[in-house]
């Protein structure tokens, strides 16, 4: 008989008066007894519904059938026939919108724990065995990849099972992309992500990093000279958007991209760091994002005494997974919802001081059903703050469609490409994840590298 409990068995986690000043990883994972468990709860639906909700397709009443009767590894095997990365989308991936809001459970209590399962799935193989997967006989084609992050590496991974030789270029100098210089450790620690991009090395991917492809090589370049038949680009987007209100510019204010590299990427939380950061007594973080929640979360952790999130809507439109938001919430972070910045003040020294805001009220729904936020007259305030962290989006770097003549884009510097296949307006080139959507999701980024997988494989063996 399945467990008929409404709830999900809870994530254990850190206590929220220690954490907020430890980069620690917050949740703890299931113990083996609380994964079967929940697994019960599964009531191994027919039609099974939340595959539908899963981008990457993952056979997900399958893999739990196996935790039920103690198949850890089987379980592991079935996940790992369509994700490349399943510890790190255990942790990330944003369930509760996707697979988990297929699932029936949902209708009168609580959907399954599907990512905690997959999370302890994948971390119980990795605790397990220190063996890589083998490396499949070449085919005889070569495939480039722009990008390590998770298009890239997804994409790299399902034609490297095909026998394509991959070589994936990364500026950095480091390979994971957002995985590493974007989620925090205490989301995502990144010996997880070390750990499955080793075994996309073992499968025979070739990653070169420190290479700005644009700057130091062509897309042009590596199809004529270098000999690789297809191209995808999975190059994210890095440039960060600001409001363009005054004092942006002034000593102490932040893109939240530069903000979590420095911290995520470059360690500036450890004293000796190379590349430190502003360690300050008053945050402000705008924005109301998953990035602006690392942000926030962040700047606690760096000793900051008030972080304050400033968001223009109110709670309900807050666009951040609700786990996330209510982990800021314990760890102490503020809110002013309904907020909007319209100047950052600064000291004669040039270091911010505050910055003036106007409370908002939400207006009549537009044509979609969204409620737009309107200001209120004569409500301008001071919040007192000496560190903003602008988190308010981010676009495709310009880049890459600025040196590849004959790609089209699309007004907001996205990649034009057909949705079932990546393709874009060049003979060969494929593109996925948020270089073409602008900003989004691990899992989105994630099966549009998949799909352009399968795309890319068709068009090499026609």
């Amino acid at each position: 008989m399945p467990n008929m409990n409404p709830k999900k068995n809870p994530m254990p986690s850190q206590d929220p008066a220690v954490r907020r000043r430890n980069f620690d990883e917050v949740a703890l994972g299931y113990t083996e007894a609380m994964a079967i468990d929940e697994a019960e709860r599964c009531l191994n639906c027919k039609n099974m519904p939340c595959v539908s909700g899963c981008p990457v397709g993952i056979a997900i009443p399958s893999f739990i059938q196996k935790v039920k009767t103690g198949e850890f590894e089987e379980a592991y095997r079935i996940i790992s026939e369509s994700s490349s990365l399943p510890a790190v989308c255990g942790r990330v991936c944003p369930q509760e919108t996707q697979c988990e809001s297929k699932c029936v459970r949902g209708i009168k209590g609580e959907p399954v724990g599907i990512g905690r399962l997959e999370r302890y799935v994948a971390d119980r193989h990795n605790a397990g065995t220190q063996e890589l997967p083998a490396r499949v006989p070449s085919n005889g084609h070569r495939v480039a990849v722009i990008g390590s992050g998770p298009s890239g590496l997804t994409c790299a991974g399902d034609l490297a099972r095909k026998g394509y030789e991959v070589t994936v270029f990364e500026a950095l100098h480091t390979a994971g992309g957002v995985l590493v210089y974007g989620i925090p450790e205490f989301r995502l620690p990144k010996a997880i992500v070390s750990r499955e991009i080793d075994a996309l090395r073992a499968m025979g991917v070739d990653i070169e990093v420190n290479t700005v492809v644009g700057k130091t090589v062509s897309i042009e370049e590596l199809m004529r000279e270098q000999g690789f038949e297809a191209v995808f680009v999975g190059s994210g987007a890095g440039l960060p958007r600001f409001m363009n209100i005054p004092g942006e510019n002034l000593k102490g204010v932040y893109s939240a991209n530069e903000f979590l590299t420095r911290v995520n990427l470059m360690k500036a939380y450890l004293p000796d760091s190379a590349t430190p950061v502003q360690h300050a007594r008053r945050v402000a973080v705008v924005g109301g994002g998953n990035v602006a929640m690392d942000a926030a979360r962040c700047a606690m952790r760096l000793g900051a005494e008030e972080v304050t999130v400033v968001y223009r809507r109110s709670l309900e439109e807050l666009p951040a997974r609700r786990e996330e938001v209510e982990h800021a919430m314990e760890e102490g972070i503020q809110f002013r919802l309904l907020t909007n910045p319209t100047e950052i003040l600064g000291d004669e020294a040039g270091f911010v001081r505050g910055m003036t805001c106007l409370r908002m009220e939400l207006g009549e729904p537009d044509a979609s059903g969204r409620r737009s936020p309107v200001e209120i007259p004569g409500s301008e305030f001071l919040l007192e703050c000496d560190c903003v962290i602008m988190s308010i989006g981010t676009s495709p770097n310009p880049l890459i469609k600025s040196t590849t003549e004959g790609l089209e884009v699309n007004r907001r510097g996205g990649i034009v490409v057909e949705e079932s296949t990546g393709k874009t307006s060049l003979d060969g080139v494929y593109a996925g994840g948020d270089a073409v959507t602008g900003a989004a999701t691990v899992i989105l980024a994630m099966g549009a590298g998949k799909t352009a997988a399968q795309a890319i494989d068709q068009y090499l063996t026609r």
